[in-house]
This record gives structure tokens, sequence and C-alpha cells, in this order.
């Protein structure tokens, strides 16, 4: 219903004014639509420079130069916490992450001492390099490093092998390596890391 102002006759009169309190609550509604294009503008750049910032960034491990020496991988790196023999003349240096991490760069290198390759070993790339029925402990442990956790189930007479990684960079998860009583790689298993999965739970 419309009101309008009285005279002290009752009549209406037309060219009453809308409270002062009306124009001040139109005014400040219209404000704040003008602004807030404004304040989404301000976030989307924000966004758009962490994206642009993030995807600048280089880890320093790609950083090294092909064919360096190991003293200029150390340099840069720092000293390797394993270090493995792989093909004859070659020795792979790993650089860990865990025990929470999902990263384990490998970096191996030639009779020379000379940088044949860098990557990050803890992925699926990696993984579907492994061959069942043929791999051992040992060729897992040269390839992937030490495991960040170990277990053995006794009714399968079965040890398992735990590494944490990023599957497709996006979940965290566990590949678990499934070892016979002599040693050879029989199945392996992907597995949510419990470590983030109440946590990934409760975003949805």
């Amino acid at each position: 219903m419309t009101h309008s102002h009285r005279t002290r006759t009752g009549a209406p009169r037309p060219d009453a004014k809308a409270p002062p309190l009306a124009r001040a609550s139109t005014h400040s509604s219209l404000r704040l639509r003008i602004l807030r294009p404004g304040a989404a503008l301000r976030w989307l750049a924000a966004g758009a420079l962490a994206l642009s910032l993030a995807a600048c960034y280089t880890p320093p491990w790609q950083q090294v130069p092909p064919n360096a020496s190991q003293a200029e991988v150390q340099t840069r790196l720092g000293a390797p916490r394993e270090v493995y023999p792989l093909a004859p003349g070659v020795t792979r240096w790993l650089y860990p992450t865990k025990p929470f991490g999902e990263e384990t760069i490998a970096a191996d290198f030639d009779a020379q001492g000379r940088l044949l390759s860098m990557a990050q070993v803890l992925s699926m790339p990696e993984f579907n390099k492994v061959e069942i029925d043929k791999w051992t402990k040992t060729d897992v442990l040269h390839h992937f490093g030490e495991p960040v956790e170990t277990s053995y189930f006794p009714l399968m007479k079965r040890e398992v092998w735990t590494y944490r990684f990023k599957q497709d960079d996006v979940w965290y998860s566990m590949m678990n390596f499934y070892f016979d009583p002599q040693g050879i790689v029989k199945t392996t298993q992907i597995s949510p890391d419990p470590l983030h999965e109440k946590r990934e739970n409760n975003l949805f």
C-alpha cells in the first residue's frame, strides 16, 4: 500500500517528498551495487597474480643443467639421503621428502659422475615401470628409495611397502607394493592417504 503525506485538513500533498531515511537507504544500496564489481575485479586480479607466480616457479631440481657434475648437483640440492647402484656404471642419488612429503627426486649419474637424468619418481609413470612377478625388493628400493612404512599380512604371507604420492598431482594417495616370501612383487594397490583423508572428506 502506498502512503502519502496529508495536510492538516487530511488532503494528500501531491508534492510530498520521500522521507530522508528512505532516500539515504536507496543511495546506500546503489553505492554498494556500484562497488561490488570493482571488488570482484580486485579479487580476480589477486587470484590471477597468485596463479601466475605459481606457474613461474621452477623447483630447484629442475634448474640443474644437463650433464652437471655430482659436485654441482650437491651444491644445488645438498647431499643425497640415499645412494644406489643401477645399471652397470650408473649411480642413483635420491632426495626423498618423507615421511610426510609426496615427492622423491632421483638423479642418475654415469661412471664419470655426470648427470644423465633427473626426475620425480613417486608418480604413476614411474610406478607403471614396475614389472609384476619380476621386480624384487632391491629393484623397488633402488628405484623409489626406502618406503615410508612397511607392514606384513600373515594370512596372505605378504610384506607391503608403502609410498606417499599425489595421484594425478591432485589426490593424496599411498602406493603399496606386495611382496611374496621370496621378495618378488606380486601386486600393487593404491589407497587414500589417511594423513589427508579426513581433511579431504570435510570439503564435501
